[in-house]
């Protein structure tokens, strides 16, 4: 199972190098997504480009750190809660292909979805085959499922602070409301 630990940390940092890259354009060029689907799209209102990108480092960080920590202290538990992370980005990709078949329209972060779907789905099923599943395994998966839950949430919530908050120079909004 450690040849595929480090993966989640490198499936997880292309994917949302098409997020940055991305959606600072795609949120000022589809404004009318902010009215058509308010209760999704209200937490990007207020954003500002470099707490996003703050919120990627932050995302990062757990992923890469779980996946050290199971490389290098191999344990049932640590592979569990791995598990849960993965499984949780694996979701993520499928609700980015469902917003975009949804609006019809390209997003950024769906291509890579596309393609990680797939690699991830693979990855995660040859783990289910070395991974040994009792209670306490499946107790750690899901915690790993719900830690990345509250991460992003926490997340959410910090990048609406720092961009409500904090003046950075030079820093654009994602949406740029009509006057």
């Amino acid at each position: 199972m450690r040849e595929y630990l480090l993966l989640l940390p490198i499936i997880f940092i292309i994917h949302d190098m098409e997020e940055i890259v991305g959606f600072g354009w795609f949120f000022r060029n589809n404004q009318w997504l902010f009215d058509r689907y308010p209760k999704v799209m209200n937490m990007y209102r207020d954003l500002k480009e470099m707490p996003w990108k703050l919120g990627v480092y932050e995302e990062f960080i757990p992923f890469f750190g779980v996946s050290l920590l199971a490389y290098y202290f191999p344990n049932n538990i640590l592979f569990s809660i791995w598990y849960g992370f993965f499984l949780a980005l694996t979701s993520h990709f499928v609700v980015h292909i469902g917003f975009s078949l949804k609006i019809k329209k390209y997003i950024p972060s769906v291509i890579t979805s596309i393609v990680g779907l797939p690699v991830s789905s693979i990855i995660l099923y040859k783990c289910v085959l070395l991974m040994t599943f009792d209670p306490t395994t499946v107790l750690f998966t899901i915690i790993g499922i719900l830690l990345m839950i509250c991460n992003f949430a926490l997340l959410i919530w910090g990048m609406t602070f720092l961009s409500r908050k904090l003046e950075f120079r030079n820093d654009t909004r994602f949406y740029i409301a009509e006057k």
